[in-house]
C-alpha cells in the first residue's frame, strides 16, 4: 500500500514538473518569435540600397558592362516576407558581386576601379555571412547596408572622374614626355624576358 502511494505521489510530481517545462519552453519560444520579429522589421527597414545609378558616367557604363548592370538590378529587387528571403537575396548578392571584376570596360580598367570593387566584394561578401548566422546581429546588418551604399558611390564617382579626365585634351608633346618618363625609370612598364642576355 505505502508501495502504491509512493508511486502515485512520484507520478504525480512528474506530472506537474512536465507541465512546467512545457510552459517554460511556450514561453521561450514566443520570446525568439517576438526576437525575430523585431530582427525581421529592422533589416527590413534598412534593406535600402542605392540601386540606380548616381553619375553620368555610371549610366552610360551599364550599357556595356553587363555584370555591374546585373549587380544593380539585383540590389533593386527588396526581398519580402522571411528572413529566409533575405537570406537568399544576400547569397544572390554575393554572386553577383563576385563577377564585377569579370569584362569590365577598357576605359574603366585601371587599379582605382579594381580597389573599389574589391571593397564592395568584401562588404556584401561580409552581409552575405552576417545575415546566415544562427543569431543575426541586424544592427551589423544594416550598417553594412549602408557601408555597400557608400562603396557604391565611390565607385561611381571614381567612373566619373575617370570620364571627365579623359575628356581633357593631351597637350602636345606630352605623349612623348610621358614615353620618356616610362623608358627613364628604373623599373619600366614593359616586361624584360630573362633569357635575353644582359648588355653590360
Amino acid at each position: 500500500m505505502k508501495y502504491n502511494i509512493t508511486i502515485f505521489f512520484f507520478l504525480i510530481f512528474i506530472l506537474f514538473s512536465c507541465k512546467n517545462d512545457n510552459q517554460k519552453r511556450i514561453a521561450e519560444n514566443k520570446k525568439e518569435i517576438k526576437k525575430r520579429e523585431i530582427i525581421f522589421k529592422n533589416i527590413e527597414k534598412g534593406w535600402v540600397f542605392y540601386d540606380t545609378p548616381i553619375t553620368e558616367a555610371s549610366e552610360k557604363s551599364i550599357a556595356t558592362w553587363n555584370e555591374l548592370r546585373m549587380f544593380l538590378a539585383e540590389l533593386a529587387q527588396k526581398p519580402k516576407k522571411t528572413i529566409g528571403a533575405f537570406q537568399q537575396k544576400s547569397k544572390a548578392l554575393s554572386k553577383k558581386a563576385l563577377v564585377l571584376n569579370d569584362n569590365i570596360p577598357l576605359e574603366f580598367s585601371k587599379p582605382q576601379i579594381k580597389s573599389r570593387i574589391s571593397t564592395l566584394i568584401t562588404k556584401v561578401r561580409l552581409l552575405d555571412l552576417f545575415i546566415n548566422l544562427d543569431n543575426i546581429p541586424d544592427k551589423k546588418v544594416t550598417q553594412l547596408v549602408a557601408e555597400i551604399n557608400l562603396e557604391l558611390v565611390s565607385l561611381q564617382r571614381q567612373m566619373d572622374k575617370i570620364v571627365e579626365k579623359s575628356k581633357i585634351p593631351v597637350e602636345e608633346g606630352e605623349s612623348d614626355l610621358l614615353k620618356m618618363m616610362d623608358t627613364t625609370r628604373a623599373i619600366p612598364n614593359t616586361p624584360i624576358d630573362p633569357n635575353l642576355p644582359r648588355v653590360e
